[in-house]
């Protein structure tokens, strides 16, 4: 898993990609710190992790769209998968390097809190609260970019796909909220239930929520499970 790791490490820094979604996140999350917080004069830091959820269908499709496609289209997976890593590490390798990418891309924004620091009054533990919310909400959406990605081998698909579902999910309380049937109850539950940004609520509010944490654990550990059946249901059909 290691050696995977490593590998996509390098391949995110050694082509445009890992630069091209660090300097995209930064310049949007730059523009609403901007407007939101310096020309507003406001230190409310969580306001703009709240308003910042869309960022993730444009930034997450960059960030996985070539995990897999790009081992399918170079066949170069044939490569992994036949060699002795498992594909559970070869798939939470992937992962793992996205994460890390990410991690650091949020890390550089801590720049913003010390600016903030500066001039206002912050409460750390709701900053940290934020920060912890936000990186796992963004954990799960790679699992599902990576999921994607391992179902093609074009590139551009994985990205318009994932940008797709991810919508799906940032529509969801609100497509909830517009079902007024009574005998469509069980359906607004199931996408109340479903809704992923909606755990992310409670954390852009401050408030660390052990249920979120599980939820979105749980969400990002079947998605990954998903990618290794759909990975290994290949291997098989394949020969």
């Amino acid at each position: 898993m290691l050696a995977v790791y490593n590998r996509e490490m390098q391949a995110y820094f050694l082509t445009p990609i890992g630069y091209v979604f660090m300097g995209s996140f930064l310049l949007i999350q730059g523009i609403f710190f901007t407007f939101g917080n310096i020309f507003a004069q406001s230190s409310d830091f969580s306001s703009m992790f709240s308003n910042l959820s869309f960022i993730f269908m444009l930034v997450v499709p960059i960030l996985t769209m070539r995990l897999m496609s790009d081992e399918r289209r170079n066949k170069s997976d044939q490569l992994l998968l036949t060699s002795p890593v498992s594909l559970l590490s070869i798939v939470v390798g992937k992962f793992l390097a996205a994460c890390t990418v990410f991690l650091v891309t949020l890390g550089i924004t801590g720049i913003y809190v010390l600016i903030l620091s500066a001039f206002g009054v912050i409460s750390v533990p709701e900053v940290l609260v934020n920060y912890f919310g936000f990186f796992l909400t963004g954990c799960c959406l790679i699992a599902v970019g990576l999921l994607i990605s391992a179902m093609t081998e074009s590139q551009v698909t994985a990205a318009i796909a994932t940008f797709g579902i991810i919508l799906l999910f940032f529509l969801m309380d609100g497509m909830a909220a517009m079902i007024t049937a009574p005998f469509l109850a069980f359906l607004v539950a199931a996408l109340q239930w479903l809704s992923l940004f909606q755990r992310f609520e409670a954390f852009s509010a401050g408030i660390f929520s052990l249920t979120g944490v599980i939820y979105m654990l749980s969400f990002a550990a079947v998605f990954l499970y998903l990618t290794v059946s759909v990975i290994e249901k290949r291997r098989w059909s394949e020969g």
